[in-house]
């Protein structure tokens, strides 16, 4: 019963696709990639060598459909190319329909305890559910239903297992929710999805620990070809959750494991999305966007380089070529350690001075050197969507705030 769904013509809807192959990167430079087989999410491709997809989720509240569908609109525009929404009451599985008719990327509806809502998304057409076979009540009856309404669909699905809601007999035969134990759980899972002729499933094994859930995944990644969805779940506030992330995401990617990912932050959802999509670009998994280099503070530098990097990049954050900007706080590190940049400034004395791929071409009063920098990279910016050399979804640069003391 493999998924007979027709990826040769475009399916009739307003979906946004994860990009054309010369706009997305496949291979990563470090390792090759894991060898998976590949399911659809959607329009958009899910393992067996396609392009890593960056997945998010609303945090409205489904039922209400114009909130859900503007969030979903923000996402897009952050880039991300799959959304998942809440299902855990009959009104937002009511909302479904519109939500999926309106959506301009997949959506995957979020299923935990009722399985009725299961058949409903998959009859709202919902791209795929994720389901938690763990807290889902009678999964083992329910399931092979589950999997013949979603080949009727044309859907694929996904395997969730969370430490949290591990299995209590795994749970005290591996002593908690060990790798062994969470790959155990996926494995059954996996197998009861397999025994009744449905392959067409992701899995994610999650743990907050970032020892823990690479281990896992790496363990998972050796007993079978399935894609992987990889995340660290409940992963902490902005920053501390970026850092988990980067760091598990960045050691799996190395190593060829993971066909999506979704950055999972105490934050709004468009900075899940910023964080993964810039993750992958400094992975080699995406293509270049635009990006800002800028030195630390150091006992050399003569102006404030923190407020001035914040300054570049507040000022730029609506720009989407991919231009590279350097903001550099003194003459040492200026046009030498930045010539690959598109542009850049070298601060001290005053005065700054602004350089185009390495070489210096005017000098400006300290007080200038923002609006400079602003006014000549957004000449560049659109001299390069004049010539179309902007990919299609490009987006801004990650911006973090910077708090001064006394502001």
């Amino acid at each position: 019963m493999m998924n007979t769904l027709n990826t040769e013509n475009p399916i009739e809807k307003p979906f946004r696709k994860t990009g054309d192959p010369v706009d997305l990167t496949s291979e990563s430079p470090l390792h090759p990639r894991r060898k998976s087989r590949r399911i659809m999410v959607g329009p958009v491709p899910v393992g067996g060598g396609a392009p890593i997809s960056v997945q998010s989720m609303t945090n409205t509240l489904t039922a209400n459909v114009p909130a859900t569908l503007q969030q979903i609109a923000e996402l897009t525009a952050a880039g991300c190319d799959i959304v998942r929404v809440a299902v855990p009451s009959q009104d937002d599985a009511d909302a479904l329909p519109e939500i999926c008719r309106k959506s301009p990327i997949p959506v995957i509806a979020d299923i935990h305890f009722q399985s009725k809502y299961v058949f409903q998304a998959i009859d709202a057409g919902c791209a795929a559910v994720r389901v938690n076979p763990g807290n889902i009540r009678k999964f083992d009856e329910v399931g092979p239903d589950i999997c013949k309404a979603a080949t009727d669909a044309g859907i694929s699905l996904r395997i969730g297992v969370n430490a949290g809601s591990l299995d209590k007999d795994l749970y005290a035969k591996y002593g908690g929710p060990t790798p062994e134990a969470l790959v155990s759980s996926a494995l059954k899972e996996a197998h009861m999805f397999e025994d009744v002729g449905f392959h067409d499933f992701k899995i994610s094994v999650k743990h907050h620990d970032v020892i823990t859930m690479v281990e896992t995944y790496r363990l998972l990644a050796s007993k079978g070809d399935w894609p992987l969805h990889l995340g660290v779940t409940e992963a902490g506030p902005a920053w501390q959750g970026t850092i988990k992330s980067c760091l598990a995401f960045g050691a799996l990617l190395a190593e060829g494991i993971g066909d999506t990912i979704r950055v999972s932050l105490s934050a709004p959802p468009v900075e899940e999305v910023k964080v993964g999509c810039k993750l992958l670009e400094y992975m080699g998994l995406r293509p270049r966007k635009f990006d800002i280099i800028s030195c630390p503070s150091c006992g050399r530098a003569q102006v404030d380089v923190i407020q001035l990097a914040s300054a570049v990049t507040e000022g730029l954050r609506d720009v989407t070529a991919p231009i590279r900007v350097a903001v550099m706080g003194c003459i040492v590190n200026g046009p030498g350690e930045a010539r690959e940049a598109d542009l850049g400034v070298a601060s001290g004395n005053g005065k700054g001075q602004i350089f185009i791929k390495g070489k210096v071409i005017k000098t400006v009063p300290e007080d200038q050197i923002v609006d400079t920098l602003l006014t000549i990279a957004n000449d560049i910016a659109a001299q390069m969507e004049a010539d179309g050399q902007v990919p299609v979804n490009s987006t801004g640069p990650v911006v973090v705030p910077i708090q001064h003391p006394g502001h």
